[in-house]
């Protein structure tokens, strides 16, 4: 054998061993599985909505890019009564509303048209990049995420200002099959600041599980376990001692009580509610959250 193909062939060798140091022991994978089994659930808040406009499909399409399996929206009707997706109850801060229809001050969602409201622009004032995104209707949204597979954390937004909304919206959703036993068992998740709005949803279709944002008092928590399967606080609520009592409960559906919150846009709070035990971390950027906690 010529020198330099002893060379090659002792290099090869070398290389073929140090590529075998970089693959993953059966054990290492077992253990890199059980890490990310463990690691709460991350939620891309509004869609991945610290790179794109909340709210939009863009947003859902960014968190689809990103790995995520969970997007959270908001919900709210128009004056013509159609389910749009949107988390202020004015167009003003998210959409051109105040140029295109400059009279109309304060420009709530209730007071216009589905027609009107798909005039909007609704990504220009995040980015010219997205300049024409528009304001989705919920049946959009549905198609959208059910074309990319993800699951949905759907908020009911301001509930008392749109009677019926628990129904009209489980309607949107059954029409979508979406409340379907795949969907309500792993898929799908209804919350609410407002308790009666969760309660509601609960008694309307009891299979649906359901979340309720804030953080009522530790000795309220049973009253609140009878109708909601989740507690979802702001992170700063987000304490062992109260996620521990939260977990000591079993919600409506028979399972033990859960707790999502949010909004945590860094590692560093990612980790401490981690550590918390939160089962679920919502966030505008949540690849940064899933890094930061191994998911």
């Amino acid at each position: 054998m010529s020198m330099r193909r002893a060379v090659a062939a002792a290099t090869g060798v070398l290389l073929g061993v140090s590529g075998l140091s970089f693959i993953a022991t059966p054990a290492q994978a077992a253990s890199q599985q059980k890490k990310a089994d463990s690691a709460p659930i991350t939620v891309a808040h509004r869609g991945a909505s610290g790179y794109a406009p909340e709210n939009t499909l863009s947003a859902v399409e960014k968190a689809d890019k990103l790995g995520m399996d969970w997007v959270e929206n908001d919900v709210q009707r128009t004056k013509d009564g159609e389910l749009v997706v949107m988390h202020d109850t004015t167009l003003a801060r998210t959409t051109n509303v105040e140029k295109l229809y400059p009279e109309r001050s304060p420009w709530n969602i209730s007071d216009f048209t589905a027609k009107e409201i798909k005039r909007l622009d609704a990504g220009s004032w995040f980015s010219d990049d997205y300049a024409g995104e528009k304001v989705p209707t919920l049946e959009q949204y549905l198609k959208k995420i059910t074309k990319t597979g993800q699951r949905l954390l759907l908020e009911l937004k301001s509930p008392e200002i749109y009677p019926g909304i628990e129904l009209q919206t489980l309607r949107e959703l059954s029409s979508h099959g979406w409340l379907d036993s795949k969907h309500t068992k792993s898929k799908l998740i209804i919350q609410s600041f407002n308790a009666d709005s969760v309660k509601t949803t609960h008694f309307l279709n009891s299979a649906v599980k359901t979340g309720f944002l804030g953080n009522p008092k530790v000795s309220e928590l049973d009253s609140y376990a009878k109708f909601t399967d989740q507690i979802n606080p702001t992170h700063s609520a987000a304490t062992k001692d109260y996620i521990k009592a939260v977990h000591a409960r079993k919600g409506p559906l028979g399972k033990q009580m859960e707790v999502f919150t949010w909004t945590v846009n860094d590692a560093s709070t990612a980790r401490t509610v981690d550590k918390a035990g939160v089962d679920g971390i919502i966030s505008n950027f949540p690849d940064v959250v899933r890094d930061a906690t191994g998911g």
